[in-house]
């Protein structure tokens, strides 16, 4: 089942509104924060590093071209076409390839899956953003593009960054800077149950090999100066037989 038009433009406008300015977007933030500690997490389950990785909802790349400098083949995958030419343009070299992708169409991913063969998989903060009918498509488009000796790695706001979120959109100045944009393009987080996400995953065939939380950090700061940190859990899955 793939996204509905208005969700993709929804995306869009909000991608060709952004500026191109590392740390303009809310969650654009340095991969030292977020993709580093990430890998560290994800690395020691990893059964095949040199299979390519797909970092899955690749926005404008920041985090794409630190992995690539990690991987031998990483390829950036995102809904939005604005978003990919955000990644392009910060990406002169081509260290990273990058591919438009509607992640829960299950032709679109079975035919990445076919160019690039097994994958290990980043995920960053996108099932939560997805429509309530294409979180289980999602899941299985993640398994299908882990194969059977891919891993897949994600990190998803857990249900307490509900409140963080609607705390700092009613203040008495109104949401930061960096948050208006994601309200104006409809882009709100949606309700994802902390135990949805290990389910739907499950559901697509493939086994929690590793969980946790972490704060998911953002670029934006509060009026006394800390920067807002949003709560979120990680897992590592992948086939185990």
């Amino acid at each position: 089942m793939s996204v509905t038009s208005r969700y993709r433009e929804s995306w869009e406008g909000f991608w060709r509104e952004a500026p191109d300015a590392p740390g303009a977007v809310l969650w654009d933030a340095e991969p030292a924060l977020t993709a580093g500690p990430h890998l560290a997490l994800f690395e020691p389950h990893l059964t095949d590093p040199a299979l390519p990785l797909v970092d899955l909802g690749c926005g404008n790349g920041t985090q794409t071209r630190y992995l690539a400098d990690r991987f031998p083949r990483v390829v950036g995958a995102d809904l939005s076409a604005a978003a990919l030419e955000h990644a392009r343009r910060a990406d002169p070299a081509g260290r990273a390839v990058y591919r438009q992708l509607d992640a829960a169409e299950k032709d679109a991913v079975q035919a990445l899956h076919a160019e690039f063969g097994d994958a290990n998989v980043y995920v960053r903060g996108v099932l939560h953003q997805c429509r309530p009918d294409d979180r289980q498509p999602l899941a299985d488009g993640i398994a299908t593009l882990v194969g059977e000796r891919g891993r897949a790695f994600l990190v998803e706001l857990s249900g307490a960054a509900k409140a963080v979120l609607r705390g700092l959109a009613d203040g008495p100045d109104g949401p930061p800077p960096k948050l208006a944009p994601v309200f104006r393009h409809g882009l709100a987080p949606g309700e994802v149950a902390d135990e949805a996400v290990p389910a739907y995953l499950r559901s697509a065939g493939l086994t929690v090999l590793a969980h946790g939380e972490l704060p998911l950090i953002t670029t934006e700061y509060r009026p006394d100066g800390t920067r807002i940190e949003l709560p979120s859990q990680w897992l590592v899955v992948g086939r185990t037989g």
